[in-house]
């Protein structure tokens, strides 16, 4: 693996470890407040931002960064940081432990790497995808350095798909098999990546909800199907990403695709 490349896992590893330490201190105390879009947000959330936005400053000086809390507006700069700095607010605040840190490294608009560490199961997961991208890179997907891919198994009744809360109309349809939801948007589409689901749909994620994953679920084997007409990647400079979502559908093989996709249509989705 080349400098560049050591050197970014590296800060990854090490800067949501050091932030995910101090969030573990303040798991299931912090006092959470409404935002405009309906989230919850605690102090925490905005001390980690601050924290990773200026990590990143510090040790990639030429990167741009976007993140929840503060810069909405993505940058001119070839390479980016999305950070999402407490993903599952919500679990956080009210002491469940289902929530994690999120990094996704993008260029010229379209994520190469992700990284995402959720201190209260010990777990990290990350992910190199090229795609189109040209660059000399690692490749795959890893969960604590251990490599990961999707199921391939034969869908049953007694396997696992993962709804976020504002799909639950989906619940009304009779569905192949059974139903999860975890609270925490980046982990509801890891655990495809990791073989533990077959698939999973996020209704309205927000762009630092997907960039990481994006590039570790489809170096896992996975395959991501957005469910509106535009495509995600690239990002635009200059676009402002603080009210933009991005229904998703995730599944483990192509061949869930027919299965899952009706299920999941953008209308009903915008039901729930």
């Amino acid at each position: 693996m080349s400098d560049f490349w050591t050197q970014i896992l590296d800060f990854a590893r090490s800067t949501t470890a050091r932030v995910g330490t101090q969030l573990l201190q303040d798991f299931g105390q912090a006092q959470a407040a409404e935002k405009a879009d309906g989230s919850l947000v605690t102090q925490s959330d905005r001390w980690a931002d601050e924290v990773l936005r200026t990590a990143i400053a510090q040790t990639f000086p030429t990167h741009g960064v976007l993140s929840e809390e503060v810069e909405h507006i993505f940058p001119p700069n070839d390479w980016c940081w999305i950070v999402d700095p407490l993903d599952g607010t919500t679990n956080f605040a009210r002491g469940l432990p289902i929530w994690g840190i999120s990094l996704g490294l993008l260029y010229k608009g379209t994520p190469v790497f992700g990284y995402v560490h959720l201190p209260p199961l010990g777990q990290s997961f990350y992910g190199y995808w090229c795609g189109a991208s040209g660059l000399e890179m690692p490749t795959g997907a890893f969960l604590n350095d251990r490599p990961i891919h999707t199921s391939t198994d034969a869908l049953t009744s007694n396997h696992f798909f993962n709804l976020c809360t504002r799909s639950t109309a989906l619940l009304q349809n009779p569905f192949p098999c059974k139903i999860r939801m975890l609270g925490v948007a980046t982990y509801n589409l890891l655990t495809v990546a990791a073989g533990a689901t077959m698939g999973g749909v996020e209704a309205t994620p927000k762009i630092w909800d997907i960039a990481a994953v994006w590039a570790i679920i489809q170096a896992a084997g996975g395959v991501w199907m957005p469910l509106e007409a535009n495509p995600i990647f690239p990002l635009l400079v200059g676009q402002d990403y603080s009210d933009r979502a991005y229904p998703t559908l995730v599944v483990s093989q192509p061949a869930l695709l027919p299965i899952f996709q009706p299920l999941v249509q953008p209308s009903s989705l915008h039901e729930a």
